[in-house]
């Protein structure tokens, strides 16, 4: 029965309305929902790190094989042109000239291929830093190198090659791939066309944009 403090037909406070059970759904679906948007947002990371990571594979392929070659081509037997080769004894030199000529490449068909998707728009300073990131690579390969020949006096063309060519190379592939994602190729081109477009949380607010990007912090554009 109504009250003096409540008029006739109003809704006790007391009473919940059915505002109060859309809340309560509501609260009880936001969990469910992030797991959801976590797990899509992870395939979504791991798909385009794997796609990356085989793309980034061929093209360091191609470099690895330009590199050996013309490491081998210049200080070793195999070259064509006369008894010895022009960098018989300098093998640090060789190997310098032979990771250049390889980073060169491997540039171009990162820029182009591997990572077009998320390329700078001022490609000369997408190339200094691609320039600055490979000469850690390439110090890391000289670096094996040298410890081998000089300070173990591995000296063998094949020990060269082990040293400066599998070790040197596969320690600097590791720290190339990282630092090109990380402070490279940083600025998505186009994100929904790579499928790397994120819907909103669906416990965001209504105002909030949605994000781009995968869900590691380093893939997004302003990383």
């Amino acid at each position: 029965m109504p009250t003096p403090d409540r008029p006739r037909g109003a809704a006790d406070p007391a009473q919940p309305g059915p505002a109060d059970g859309i809340r309560l759904q509501d609260e009880r679906e936001a969990p469910a929902a992030v797991v959801t948007g976590l797990i899509g947002r992870a395939r979504g990371a791991v798909g385009v790190l794997y796609r990356e990571m085989l793309k980034f594979g061929v093209v360091g392929a191609v470099a690895f094989v330009v590199d050996i070659g013309l490491f081998n081509l210049l200080s070793t037997d195999l070259w064509p042109f006369g008894s010895n080769p022009p960098l018989d004894g300098h093998e640090k030199i060789a190997k310098v000239i032979s990771a250049t000529m390889a980073t060169l490449v491997a540039w171009l068909g990162n820029r182009h291929w591997s990572f077009r998707h998320r390329r700078q728009a001022a490609a000369h300073r997408e190339l200094l830093l691609f320039a600055v990131m490979n000469v850690g690579g390439m110090i890391i390969a000289v670096a094996c190198l040298t410890i081998s020949h000089d300070v173990l006096h591995f000296t063998s063309t094949l020990a060269d090659n082990v040293s400066g060519n599998v070790i040197g190379i596969g320690l600097g592939t590791l720290f190339r791939f990282w630092t090109y994602r990380k402070f490279v190729f940083t600025e998505f081109v186009d994100p929904a066309a790579h499928g790397l477009a994120v819907a909103p949380s669906p416990v965001a607010g209504a105002g909030q944009a949605p994000t781009t990007g995968s869900a590691l912090g380093t893939d997004s554009p302003a990383a």
